[in-house]
């Protein structure tokens, strides 16, 4: 016969085992909400963190399956990095995750040259540039997410600081993979790298005027909402008038050469805020379309 635990022996087990639960829901690949986190509380000289330095790697045991699910939502890594080239928006993570495990089951450092990519494999080196300000870094990617959506890398608190993007908590960047051997590899864009500019059009064509979002600031780069791409343009002019009339702003219609066919991407914008971006998303989504992607130009 076992012998019965005490009521007291039950509670104290109970608080040693806490710490470990609470480690394990927030384990590697766990969503990371975007008001829960912040900076270190004391300032960082970050003139004295290098930039991480890309080396050839095997790709690590842990962080790469096939695929997999967060929130409902399937994500599939990628067989190779080569090439790869993305824009869109960053967002940063800091010191709540601070020690923690990344999906590499590494310890995540704020203070080092790091960051988290949804699909890429790990580990990956990859140049991260502000679009806005031309500032540039290199990190290595160890780690799974950003899980919110319209953003495309997850970075540590010192590169963010770096780009000069943790005051408004985003940016609008590029991430380029970077080849540990030196070569230049062909390129291969991502979903959300800017098209080739489209032909010019005559005044109103492909354009839906509506009440004006706010524009972006001159020289910065332009950010659009795309919600759909048609082989034919009757069905883009279509989505483009409906959309015109429920979400009261402007709708334009890029053509653009995929082989030897054209295709009309429709887009909303150009947006003049990530604010913008993620109130229209949302607004896109609620009219049971497919989620948008950020295209930025």
């Amino acid at each position: 016969m076992r012998p019965r635990l005490q009521p007291a022996l039950y509670a104290r087990i109970a608080l040693l085992l806490l710490p470990v639960l609470l480690g394990a829901c927030a384990g590697p690949g766990a969503p990371r909400g975007p008001l829960s986190d912040g900076p270190p509380r004391s300032d960082v000289d970050i003139s004295a963190i290098p930039d991480a330095v890309p080396r050839a790697e095997p790709r690590s045991r842990y962080g790469n399956p096939d695929s997999y699910v967060v929130d409902g939502r399937r994500y599939r890594v990628m067989d190779t990095d080569a090439g790869y080239v993305e824009r869109g928006i960053a967002s940063w993570y800091g010191s709540k995750f601070h020690g923690r495990l990344t999906s590499t089951r590494e310890p995540y450092d704020m203070y080092t040259m790091t960051a988290a990519h949804k699909t890429l494999p790990l580990p990956t080196y990859a140049r991260v540039t502000n679009l806005r300000n031309g500032r540039s870094v290199v990190v290595r990617i160890n780690d799974r997410g950003p899980f919110v959506d319209n953003r495309i890398i997850d970075l540590s608190y010192v590169a963010a600081k770096k780009l000069d993007i943790i005051a408004e908590g985003t940016g609008l960047v590029e991430v380029r993979v970077l080849n540990p051997d030196g070569e230049t590899p062909v390129t291969r864009v991502a979903r959300n790298d800017p098209a080739p500019p489209p032909p010019a059009e005559p005044p109103g064509a492909g354009f839906i005027p509506a009440a004006r979002a706010a524009p972006a600031a001159a020289g910065d780069p332009q950010v659009y909402l795309q919600v759909g791409a048609f082989a034919d343009r009757g069905n883009a002019n279509s989505l483009a008038r409906r959309l015109a009339d429920r979400l009261g702003t402007d709708i334009r219609i890029h053509p653009a050469q995929s082989g030897a066919r054209t295709l009309y991407r429709v887009r909303i914008g150009p947006l003049g805020s990530v604010a913008d971006v993620d109130r229209l998303s949302a607004r896109v989504a609620a009219l049971g379309l497919e989620s948008p992607h950020v295209v930025v130009e």
